[in-house]
Formats: C-alpha cells, structure tokens, sequence
C-alpha cells in the first residue's frame, strides 16, 4: 500500500482501511452501560471491499468488531489540518460515529486524520474516537501533504495611522 504516488492534480485520494471498535461493558456498573473505543485501524490493500460488521472477539466483557469497506479521504483543502496532526508528539485518526457512549450498538460513518474535522464533529455532539496512527497510513499522509501542502505566508497585517487621516493634523482644527 505503501507504493502509493500521488500527483499536483489529484483532488482527492481515498485510502482503504478497516476498522475495529471495542465495546467495554463495566461488571461493577449497575447500570452496564457499554464504553467504546477504536481498538485497532488496519490499511486494507482489498479496495473495493464489501463494507460490513462482523464480530471478532466477544468474551462477556470486551466485544470487539471489525468493520471493513471503510476509507479515509484526503482532500486538498485539508492539508493544513493533516499537516499539524503530522507534526504532534502522536499523530491520530478519527473514526466519526453514528450512535453515542452508552449506547449498545454505534456504527463508524468515516474515518479522518484531519483534526479540524473530527473537533467539528465533536462540537456536532456526534461520537468520534481515535486511534493511533498505523506507520504505513504515517507515511500515505506524509507522502499526500508533500505533494499538496502549500503553507500559507503569514503576513504581518500593517496598522493603519489613523492619526494621520485625522482633521487635527491635517490643520482643521475649529471647534464646532
């Protein structure tokens, strides 16, 4: 998977991935409400897979599920937002949720590593959780914002002299 090239036009690369989420049910709790978490994100070289569910470990308090026929998409307008996830201590992915914590059934709806996007789905109050990101989709992402990333010059805005348009200094001043 890693033979990926990307090219200046490319306005968006998909990179197949399965996912797999943990449900965690509390013995101690008297309410048993279930905790999720993304247990582990697989880069799929089988493109085009069936998206589906299917229960791979379930031992009455860890349940884990792994869903296939997912992706992540990179887009052009989200280089900034990969790029500063690339430069933290520990680069993550985002796996948005339908469904919420407590809830016995939650379904990943898409996978991202741009932050920006995963925080604009946390203030929408929908689910997301993250994972570490694997090596192999580090240097995908790597590879994508080399090729796309151009940082924007930050430019020091210049104050304007208002004192100097001001009637005072250009002579007039008569009081009314």
């Amino acid at each position: 998977m890693s033979d990926i090239h990307f090219q200046a036009s490319d306005r968006e690369v998909v990179v197949p991935v399965s996912v797999v989420l943990q449900r965690t049910l509390d013995p101690d709790s008297p309410w048993g409400l279930p905790h999720w978490s993304a247990y582990a994100l697989i880069c799929d070289n089988q493109a085009g897979t069936d998206a589906g569910k299917v229960l791979i470990h379930d031992d009455g308090i860890h349940a884990r599920f792994l869903w296939t026929g997912m992706s992540v998409h990179l887009y052009k307008d989200g280089n900034e937002g990969y790029w500063y996830n690339l430069l933290s201590d520990k680069p993550h992915l985002f796996v948005v949720c339908d469904g919420n914590q407590g809830e016995m059934e939650i379904e990943p709806v898409f996978v991202t590593a741009n932050q920006d996007e995963a925080t604009g789905d946390m203030e929408a109050e929908r689910t997301v959780l993250e994972i570490p990101m694997p090596d192999e989709m580090c240097g995908i992402l790597e590879s994508y914002v080399i090729t796309h990333y151009v940082p924007e010059v930050k430019k020091k805005r210049k104050r304007k002299d208002w004192l100097s348009d001001s009637d005072y200094v250009k002579g007039s001043t008569t009081r009314h």
